[in-house]
């Protein structure tokens, strides 16, 4: 069975660095410094997120009907795991379009009321 390397220290919560590499079929082993990669230090819960966003092809509407959850929580998520991965989010007019779609589609689905669409709408 493997694990997943943890990416901080339980004793300072200092950042781990690679230094040996074993091969699975003759175990040879390979020491040095390296690098993992950017999601490597991203916990289960974000990797299948994003999993799944890319399952979803990057649609919004897909991951909250894939995940059972709204489209804000989506995007709050998101916006998290970009944060963390050190990526500055950046909205663009059709994101824009598209929350707005998604705000009068709840409202007209009755998933929300006239106030919470206001809000929404108001917050963007």
């Amino acid at each position: 069975m493997t694990h997943k390397a943890p990416t901080r220290c339980p004793v300072c919560g200092g950042g781990y660095e690679i230094t040996a590499l074993t091969c699975k079929k003759c175990e040879s082993a390979l020491g040095g410094h390296f690098s993992g990669c950017d999601f490597c230090s991203l916990g289960n819960d974000d990797a299948a997120f994003i999993l799944t966003f890319l399952k979803c092809r990057g649609s919004i509407k897909d991951v909250e009907k894939e995940l059972g959850i709204s489209y804000p929580t989506v995007r709050s998520r998101l916006d998290a795991v970009l944060k963390r991965l050190g990526l500055k989010s950046t909205v663009s007019m059709l994101d824009i379009k598209e929350e707005r779609r998604n705000i009068l589609d709840q409202l007209d689905g009755g998933e929300i009321t006239a106030e919470q669409a206001a809000e929404q709408l108001k917050n963007l």
